[in-house]
């Protein structure tokens, strides 16, 4: 289903704005700034509050989803599982991540990011409070853990997309990139605390222990959320809230293809696609290319420098974007030339050294490095999609989303094979190389960051939803 709102030349106050003076606003801050202001935008108090528990949601998202890449060295002695059957089980929470990320943004543009943000907290929480029940209760684990791991990631598949609608109706243009990166940094924060915490609970009370206290966690975040931002109301979605849009209309297929045939569109989209595939690929495998690699290291070690490394990094990577957007950078130039070409291009430098490191400190310097670098992903092509469609960037993020997790699934399962067919991690890292240049290339060549929702030139404004 798609939602078309068309104005007429003076109906919109906001947009009359833009069409009187197009060539000073395509691609500037003030027609997107205009834009959002014309929403109920959150004070400056409030903002800090909801970044606060925004950031505290994403992080325990990320200790419930990285629990089982922790967890799978261990559970996979358990139980008697092939490299082959470990990736299939890992890689099944991508199958599930892919289904819900357009549905996640299209209700979160009606009803609002919050309450989809809320229920779907308590339902992952809990499911993944249950999976070692589900472990030891059933006949065939593989199977059950392949299929709770698929229904995770159909539940924090709509995390994101809630998360950039619910920040472009709130949130104006100057404050998007500090806040989507200092609430990006919560999945750097939450791997570091299951990496850390976890590890160590792994060792003293066993597998089953980081399952519980993730699960636990998260459905009291999901709880207090609800109670004290909510009060007590809103996590109800209705079929006529679904069914109502508002002042907004149908949208034809037509029109919406006509948004896809834009050439930055689908390049934020391809860059995405690369840029997720690969942080799920490392996210996935990392602890095993440790153990396999360094089998007297640490769990800990390296499976906490390198999110530490990141989370500072992430919080510099906003405050540096809307520094420069206030100082007069145009979001095109910022978004194409500062985050990739000086930043996001040196982390496959350090993938391609990655493949012939020989020692462990070396090895775990350079991970931080990847990491760290990556994180510049989150003020660049994350806001990106703010900036090319903020009446549908829940939506449009939500399809962006589905490309990267469709290509996680067969990255994270097709990396098990490499590793089993040639003995050699070198053959994973070198993909994930590849795949950093594709997604570079292509951000750098078609990339803008100028409206294209609105239709300027016949007159009419295009309010574009799924």
């Amino acid at each position: 289903m798609a939602i078309l709102q068309k104005h007429g030349k003076n109906s919109c106050p906001d947009l009359a704005s833009i069409k009187e003076n197009p060539a000073d606003n395509i691609g500037q801050a003030g027609p997107q700034k205009k834009w959002a202001e014309s929403s109920q935008n959150w004070t400056r108090p409030v903002l800090r509050i909801w970044t606060v528990v925004l950031l505290l949601g994403t992080c325990l998202l990320y200790c419930a989803r990285v629990a089982m890449p922790i967890c799978a060295v261990s559970m996979a002695e358990r139980f008697s599982w092939s490299k082959r059957e470990t990736g299939m089980v890992l890689g099944s929470f991508f199958w599930g991540y892919c289904f819900t990320q357009v549905l996640g943004g299209y209700v979160s543009d009606r009803v609002g990011g919050e309450k989809v943000m809320l229920l779907s907290a308590a339902a992952w929480g809990a499911m993944t409070a249950f999976t070692p029940i589900l472990a030891h209760f059933c006949s065939q684990p593989i199977v059950s853990m392949t299929v709770s791991r698929f229904l995770m990631g159909l539940l924090q598949g709509v995390h994101y997309p809630s998360l950039a609608s619910l920040c472009s109706q709130k949130v104006v243009e100057s404050e998007r990139g500090f806040l989507m990166s200092t609430v990006g940094s919560g999945s750097y924060l939450g791997t570091l605390v299951i990496g850390g915490i976890g590890s160590l609970m792994l060792d003293l009370y066993g597998w089953e222990s980081v399952f519980y206290i993730s699960g636990l966690l998260s459905v009291l975040w999901a709880y207090s959320m609800w109670k004290y931002l909510l009060k007590g109301e809103g996590p109800i979605i209705t079929l006529e809230s679904l069914g109502s849009a508002g002042t907004q209309s149908k949208l034809s297929k037509r029109n919406w293809l006509r948004l896809f045939r834009q050439p930055a569109v689908c390049a934020v989209i391809i860059t995405h696609l690369c840029n997720a595939s690969t942080f799920f690929t490392l996210l996935s495998w990392l602890p095993t290319f440790f153990k396999d690699t360094f089998p007297d290291a640490k769990g800990w070690v390296f499976n906490v420098i390198p999110w530490f490394v990141a989370i500072p990094s992430s919080l510099f990577s906003g405050y540096l974007s809307d520094h420069l957007i206030s100082q007069g950078m145009k979001p095109y130039m910022l978004h194409k030339h500062t985050h990739h070409f000086f930043f996001k291009d040196l982390s496959f430098v350090f993938t391609l050294f990655l493949c012939g490191t020989t020692t462990f400190p070396t090895a775990v310097a350079f991970v931080s490095a990847i990491m760290g670098l990556t994180t510049f992903n989150h003020c660049g092509v994350s806001v990106n999609v703010q900036d090319l469609a903020p009446s549908c960037a829940g939506a449009l993020f939500g399809v962006m989303n589905t490309c990267g997790a469709f290509t996680g699934v067969i990255m994270v399962y097709f990396s098990g094979y490499l590793i089993e067919a040639t003995g050699s991690w070198a053959s994973v890292f070198g993909l994930i190389t590849v795949l950093n240049l594709l997604g570079l290339g292509t951000f750098l060549c078609f990339a803008e960051a100028r409206r294209v929702d609105i239709d300027l030139a016949k007159g009419r404004y295009h309010n574009i939803h799924i």
